[in-house]
């Protein structure tokens, strides 16, 4: 690894671990979503990676993480991220669930989001998702040498708003390899040709948390869960990513995967959602 200004650039090799890692999140992620539907509780989410993972020799990054109790995180409908899954908490038609994995895999980790429907969602509900997905693309393709990274969070920022919903500010992506989190800090929110200029071999997650109603957030007194702070509904999506010689690779990204349905990964039509 080379180090510049406390930044790590990944070596060849350690993309590859990364991109291992990241198909692995992939895998993970259309899995659970699978298993949406009505009538499952969040538990029983959480107690399915646990026996994935197991069968597998991997752990989960989130367990015991400054004392996270479990080994995923579920966000429902007014969680805007870092919900803990329950046995009490039954999804219900027309809610929404943000999952978000991060298995680990050979020291490396693959750290991915997708927010999912039950049953069938109102109107609103789909265009906040459609909005979000659209969101990390957008914020995605601003990704290659000699960009900065106010360009993503200024891409998110300018496409969420004139649309009505809000861009949360209080959680942000960040940098990942071998650590869960570090340098760079990502925000979903900023002005373009501001902050840290990228360079080939960073590793980072762009991750927007996008609100129907303000995004002012609440922790709950768990100091884990938090929510919308005027009960509005919540959407994320997140893929991992390094920085190529050319523009950017998505770790996290199966081909052929419908991001409304299954996961963020795999392309995705942009004709269809607007892009």
């Amino acid at each position: 690894m080379r180090r510049r200004r406390q930044l790590t650039l990944l070596s060849k090799d350690e993309i590859q671990r990364m991109r291992e890692a990241g198909q692995l999140a992939a895998e993970l992620i259309c899995h659970l979503g699978d298993m949406v539907e009505a009538g499952i509780s969040t538990q029983e989410i959480n107690d399915e990676a646990e026996r994935w993972g197991k069968a597998r020799k991997i752990i989960h990054a989130p367990f015991n993480y400054k004392g996270f109790p479990r080994s995923i995180c579920t966000s429902v409908n007014e969680v805007i991220c870092h919900g803990i899954p329950n046995s009490e908490l039954i999804l219900k038609d027309g809610d929404i669930i943000s999952i978000d994995v991060t298995p680990i895999l050979n020291e490396y980790h693959g750290d991915t989001c997708a927010t999912f429907f039950v049953g069938e969602p109102a109107p609103k509900t789909r265009e906040l998702v459609e909005v979000t997905a659209q969101c990390l693309m957008r914020g995605i393709r601003e990704i290659r040498p000699g960009k900065r990274i106010g360009d993503i969070g200024a891409a998110i920022q300018a496409h969420a708003e004139p649309l009505g919903f809000s861009v949360v500010r209080d959680f942000i992506g960040h940098g990942i390899g071998r650590n869960f989190h570090g340098s760079p800090e990502v925000p979903h929110y900023g002005t373009r040709n501001t902050g840290l200029r990228l360079r080939p071999g960073m590793a980072f997650t762009v991750e927007p948390m996008i609100n129907v109603g303000d995004y002012g957030v609440k922790v709950l007194d768990d100091d884990w869960t938090a929510i919308t702070r005027d009960r509005s509904l919540s959407a994320q999506f997140e893929h991992t990513l390094v920085v190529t010689e050319d523009g950017v690779e998505i770790m996290t990204c199966r081909e052929g995967d419908d991001p409304f349905k299954i996961a963020p990964g795999g392309k995705i039509n942009f004709e269809e959602i607007g892009l």
